[in-house]
C-alpha cells in the first residue's frame, strides 16, 4: 500500500489535469482483466509529463546507480560476437534527459528501451506503472525443421493458447507455415525482434530464441513462454499481419491478427486510483536501514515476470518423477535406466530444500544404475549464486575445489564510503552485501568483517577508460551448505560443467546458419534498486532526518548517493563481475562460448520436454 497523501504530495503537477472531463481514459478500461491495447496505451498516455519525477528518477537515481554497474566502460565498445550490444551509457541518459516528452510514459518508455536493449538482464528499468498490460498475440510463432528444411511456423499447439483467451480466434492457423511477417521474411523479423525488443541477453542468437514460443518450469507446474513476439510486455503494437500457408493448403493466405492487452497490476476505477495503485512509490520501493529495521538484509534472486499458460497436457512428461520436488527442479530416469535428468527451473525457492532435492535425485539414479546425466536448463529463470555452485559442486565431488568464479565489485568512490562505514559501525554479512566477510580470499579463507578489500583498489584499463575494481575475491558459499558434498563424483566428469570440467553442452532452435552462445545472463549477481539502496542506509550514507524507522523518513544524502524513488520502479543491476575461468582477466559474459552440439526443434521436440531429452540421449551421449 502506498502512503497516505503520497499522490498529492509527490505529483502536485498532475493536479491541474482535470479529471472530470467527458471520458477517462482509464475508467474505460478499469476492472476489465482483457483489453484493446490501444485503449490500455490511452490510460497510460493519460499522465502528463513531469520534469520533477524525470529528475528524480534519471538524474538523482539511475544515473548514479549505474555507477555501480560493473559493465559500463565495456558497453562502449562490446566485442564481438556481442558487438550488438554496444552504447554509450552516459550519452544515452543525457539525450534522455533532454528530449521533450508530453507524456510520463514517453518518458518512462524511452528509458526502459534503452535500458533494455543494453541486452543485459540483471540491468534494467521496470517503471511498474507502465507494466501492468502485457499484450498477447493468439499465434505464437515457433523454428521448426520439417523434411529437412527450418521454417517458422504458428505454433501447432494453437488451440491451447486460444482457450485461455476465448472461443473463435484464429484456431485453423495452428501449425501453419509462416511465409512473411509484416512483409518482412519471417526470420528476419524475427532478428528484428529479438535486437529492439526482447533484451536480457548479450548474445543476439540466445534472443532469438526468446522471440519463439518455448516450455519451461515454472515453480513446480510446466508452463508454455508466449514468446516476445507474442507475449511482449507493453501495448504499443494493435496487430501483426502474416503471410502464411495453413496446414493441409497450399495456398497463401494473408491474416492480420491483433494483440490483446492482459491486465497484471493493482485494482483501479479511474485515473487518479490507477496512479496511486501502481504508479506511486510504495513500502518497499525504497532501501531500508536495516540496524534499524528489525529485519537481516534478504537474498538476491532473478524475477521473471514472462506471460505464459500451461504446458498443454500431451506434453508433459509421463515418467514418473524421483527424488524431492521443491518446486524447481523435477528429475526423472529414462527408460533403459542409463540416463538421468533433472530439470531445474530455477535456482531460487527454498534453498536448503535446492540441496535436499538434488541430493535425494542423485541418489535414485545411483540406486537405479543410472551412470549418464542430463541437466535441462530450458528458460532457467536465474537465483542464487550459492545453488549453482552448490550444484557444480555437488556433480563434481570435493576434489573440484572452488566451483565458482573469481569476482570483484566495481569500486567507486560511493562503494569505497559504504565499505568503509560498514567496518566503522562493526557491520557483518548479517546486514549489508558488501562486507568483506560476504566472501573469501583467492586461497579459500573467509574474509574477516573488517577488512577492506577497496582498499588498495586495482585499476584496469576497459576500452581506453580506467576502470577502477575492487580487490578479487571467491565466495563463501560452502558456508551455507547443509548437505555434505561427496568426495567423488556419482557421475563420469564428462558430464559435468563446462568450463572446468568440459561438460556437453546442447542448444536447440534459433535462426538457420546464426550461432547461438550457450549461456545466458552471465553477470554474477544482481542488486535491485531496493537492495543497494538499503545497503547505502545501513552503512549511514543517507542519513534519516526523522529518528523513526520508517521507510519513508527523509534523508541528508551523500552527494554521491541515489534519491529515494518517487514512483514504483526498480533499477537493477549487475553488481559483481565474474572472471572467466579460461581467462581471468575477462568478465565470463564476453567469453563467446558456443555448444558443442545444435539441434533444429521438430514437431516431436519442440515443447515435449521428455521427446527432447530422449533425443539427446540417442544423439549426444550414446
Amino acid at each position: 500500500m502506498s502512503r497516505p497523501g503520497l499522490f498529492l504530495s509527490a505529483l502536485a503537477a498532475f493536479s491541474s489535469l482535470s479529471w472530470a472531463r467527458a471520458v477517462d481514459p482509464c475508467a474505460v478500461v478499469a476492472g476489465q482483466l482483457f483489453v484493446l491495447p490501444a485503449d490500455a496505451l490511452a490510460c497510460w498516455k493519460s499522465f502528463p509529463f513531469n520534469e520533477t519525477l524525470r529528475q528524480n528518477v534519471l538524474t538523482n537515481n539511475i544515473a548514479r546507480v549505474f555507477d555501480f554497474f560493473t559493465f559500463e566502460d565495456y558497453y562502449l565498445d562490446s566485442p564481438p560476437p556481442f558487438q550488438e550490444s554496444t552504447a554509450n551509457i552516459r550519452a544515452g541518459l543525457a539525450r534522455i534527459n533532454t528530449t521533450k516528452y508530453k507524456t510520463d510514459y514517453d518518458f518512462n518508455i524511452d528509458l526502459y528501451n534503452f535500458i533494455t536493449q543494453l541486452n543485459d538482464g540483471h540491468t534494467r528499468w521496470f517503471p511498474n506503472c507502465y507494466g501492468t498490460y502485457q499484450n498477447l498475440l493468439p499465434a505464437p510463432v515457433v523454428s521448426l525443421e520439417i523434411n529437412g528444411v527450418q521454417d517458422v511456423y504458428i505454433v501447432p499447439d494453437l488451440v491451447d493458447f486460444v482457450s485461455l483467451l476465448g472461443p473463435g480466434l484464429y484456431t485453423r492457423l495452428a501449425g501453419a507455415k509462416v511465409i512473411s511477417i509484416e512483409g518482412q521474411d519471417p526470420y528476419s523479423y524475427v532478428d528484428f525482434i529479438a535486437k529492439t525488443v526482447s533484451g536480457n541477453y548479450l548474445d543476439h542468437g540466445v534472443r532469438v530464441n526468446s522471440v519463439f514460443s518455448s516450455y519451461r518450469l515454472s515453480s513446480a507446474d510446466y508452463s508454455q513462454r508466449f514468446g516476445d513476439l507474442a507475449g511482449p510486455s507493453g501495448v504499443a503494437q494493435t496487430s501483426l499481419t502474416f503471410q502464411v500457408i495453413v496446414a493441409h493448403s497450399t495456398k497463401v493466405e494473408t491474416v492480420t491478427l491483433p494483440y490483446i492487452a492482459s491486465y497484471l497490476g493493482a485494482n483501479f476505477t479511474d485515473g487518479p486510483s490507477y496512479w496511486e495503485n501502481n504508479c506511486v512509490a510504495t513500502n518497499v520501493t525504497n532501501g531500508v536501514d536495516f540496524k534499524v529495521a528489525g529485519q537481516p538484509k534478504g537474498n538476491i534472486i532473478d524475477k521473471s515476470n514472462s506471460k505464459a499458460v500451461g504446458l498443454p497436457p500431451q506434453f508433459e512428461p509421463t515418467l514418473p518423477t524421483v527424488g524431492g520436488a521443491e518446486g524447481v527442479m523435477k528429475s526423472y530416469i529414462l527408460p533403459g535406466n542409463k540416463t538421468g535428468v533433472m530439470f531445474i527451473g530455477s535456482f531460487e525457492g527454498d534453498f536448503n530444500g535446492f540441496q535436499n532435492d538434488t541430493q535425494s535425485a542423485i541418489a535414485a539414479f545411483q540406486a537405479a544404475g543410472v551412470t549418464r546425466l542430463i541437466i535441462d536448463l530450458s528458460n532457467n529463470g536465474g537465483g542464487f549464486v550459492c545453488l549453482g555452485q552448490f550444484l557444480h559442486q555437488y556433480l563434481g565431488g570435493t576434489r573440484i575445489g572452488y566451483p565458482g568464479f573469481q569476482s570483484t565489485n566495481r569500486a567507486n568512490p560511493l562503494a569505497r564510503k559504504i565499505v568503509a562505514s560498514d567496518i566503522a559501525l562493526g557491520l557483518n554479512d548479517e546486514f549489508t552485501f558488501y562486507t568483506a566477510d560476504n566472501f573469501a580470499f583467492l586461497n579459500g579463507t573467509q574474509m574477516p568483517a573488517d577488512y577492506d578489500y577497496m582498499t588498495p583498489d586495482v585499476p584496469i584499463i576497459v576500452n581506453g577508460q580506467v576502470d577502477i575494481n575492487s580487490q578479487r575475491f571467491h565466495d563463501t558459499c560452502e558456508l551455507s551448505f547443509v548437505v555434505p558434498i561427496p568426495a567423488t563424483p556419482p557421475f563420469p566428469l564428462a558430464t559435468l560443467m563446462n568450463e572446468k570440467e568440459h561438460s556437453k553442452m546442447v542448444v536447440f532452435g534459433g535462426k538457420p546458419l546464426e550461432a547461438v552462445q550457450f549461456k545466458g545472463m552471465a553477470g554474477n549477481q544482481v542488486l535491485e534498486w531496493f537492495d543497494i539502496d538499503s545497503e547505502i542506509k545501513t552503512a549511514n550514507r543517507k542519513h534519516r532526518r526523522s529518528r523513526y524507522p520508517s521507510p519513508f523518513a527523509h534523508y541528508n544524502s551523500d552527494p554521491l548517493a541515489p534519491v529515494d524513488l518517487l514512483v514504483n520502479g526498480d533499477f537493477r543491476h549487475n553488481w559483481r563481475t565474474a572472471w572467466s575461468f579460461l581467462n581471468e582477466n575477462e568478465p565470463i559474459a564476453y567469453v563467446s562460448e558456443l555448444p558443442q552440439f545444435r539441434f533444429p526443434y521438430t514437431v516431436e521436440t519442440y515443447n515435449n520436454p521428455q521427446n527432447l531429452w530422449l533425443f539427446v540421449e540417442k544423439q549426444v551421449l550414446a
